[in-house]
């Protein structure tokens, strides 16, 4: 395969470019957006597979050919990453190019792939109709209770320092859900957190797993988690009460350590906050702890640090194999991507990964939507108010995708 990088003059919103049927990894406006499919590749084949494409860079550092995806919840799941035919790429210095990949023997800018194409004159033209919408549990709120309550009292008997357990609800529409639209609404909300639309997968996901940028690692994990309501006053006083939680504060110190004992053999060095800061979106805010560290030669992939971290204890549990038993035993249905990770990475093996979380899977005809949300269980935890956490988190994707 062939690929071409040139510059893109004017301004392209990425959301746009990705509209109902691309592909999108978005954070701040910083990111990719791809159209078409010139290629599927298992993750762990992806970074020899494009080093494997002939890039002719014409943009002067661009990270070209790119790969986008999703891997499932369960350690070592298999994954295909998608190769786009067209990928439109912002950086933080505001520069925008765009990758043409082909086959070999043409040059791929020479295409005529409708699929490829970018859309001129900003958003596309898209029906604004109002929709019906129900709303059912995927699994009966009794079998949920009961699953945090056997959570919790693995924790107490000592079978584990932390568990995560999780519930899925259904939404239904009456006509095919528009995810441009409900890109948008999360630009709108949720910017500066990991947008993403990747094969009927959609979120906005405020954890970054993994990034790895030549030899620069970072991770940024969060665990404990309160409301947000509105009132600055008011989210203060709960943020401050989340900060000094112990229960919260035990939830989050198993992530962060699990984060860096992982990332440690990897390093020359990594340094991590000493205290945990509060990161607040539109709908909850999170305890969360930033590392950073130089990575060892020879520099692993952004892939491999994502088999060796995922799933945290952000969203598994702790240990992880007792953890994954327990949920895999008693949440009542398979997670599938939510809970797994999501990004991108290039030829070099560099990448930015963020935890599948906020999130929809999308049905192939798109009239259905299935969220989850979950929260981290200890031995203080409290089924019901476990039951109000997850009602709070499934706030992001909802506001997004019903619009009676």
């Amino acid at each position: 395969m062939r690929a071409v990088s040139t510059p893109v003059d004017g301004a392209l919103d990425l959301n746009d470019v990705a509209g109902g049927d691309g592909y999108l990894f978005v954070r701040d406006g910083v990111g990719f957006a791809g159209r078409g499919v010139a290629a599927r590749v298992p993750v762990d084949e992806a970074v020899a597979f494009l080093a494997s494409i002939d890039h002719d860079d014409q943009v002067g550092g661009a990270p070209g050919v790119i790969a986008l995806g999703a891997i499932p919840f369960l350690p070592g799941s298999p994954a295909e990453l998608v190769v786009p035919e067209l990928i439109i790429g912002k950086d933080a210095a505001g520069r925008i190019w765009r990758t043409d990949v082909g086959d070999p023997g043409l040059d791929p800018r020479e295409r005529s792939h409708a699929g490829a194409s970018v859309p001129e004159g900003g958003a596309r033209d898209r029906p604004h109709l109002p929709g019906a919408f129900s709303i059912r549990p995927g699994v009966a709120v009794e079998h949920y209770l009961a699953a945090v309550a056997a959570a919790r009292d693995a924790v107490r008997d000592g079978r584990m320092a932390k568990a995560v357990i999780a519930r899925p609800i259904v939404v239904e529409s009456d006509r095919p859900i528009d995810v441009h639209a409900v890109l948008l609404r999360l630009k709108a909300s949720f910017g500066s957190s990991y947008r993403f639309s990747i094969d009927g997968f959609i979120g906005a996901s405020p954890e970054l797993l993994v990034e790895v940028d030549g030899d620069v690692v970072r991770s940024h994990p969060l665990a404990g988690t309160t409301r947000t309501t509105g009132d600055p006053e008011l989210d203060a006083k709960l943020a401050a009460e989340l900060h000094a939680s112990p229960k919260n504060r035990i939830e989050h110190d198993a992530a962060i350590a699990m984060v860096r004992d992982t990332l440690l053999p990897y390093c020359s060095y990594l340094d991590w906050a000493p205290e945990p800061s509060i990161v607040k979106v539109a709908n909850v805010q999170h305890l969360g702890s930033q590392a950073e560290g130089r990575l060892s030669k020879p520099t692993p992939s952004v892939i491999e640090l994502v088999r060796a971290l995922q799933p945290t204890p952000a969203v598994g549990g702790h240990p992880r194999e007792a953890a994954i038993e327990l949920i895999t035993r008693v949440e009542g249905f398979e997670r599938g991507r939510y809970g797994g990770t999501v990004g991108w990475v290039d030829a070099h093996g560099n990448g930015t990964w963020a935890v599948s979380l906020r999130c929809a899977e999308l049905s192939a005809d798109r009239q259905s939507a299935r969220l989850v949300a979950g929260g981290g269980i200890v031995a203080d935890s409290d089924p019901e108010s476990e039951l109000a956490e997850t009602q709070a988190k499934f706030q992001a994707m909802l506001s997004a995708i019903v619009r009676p």
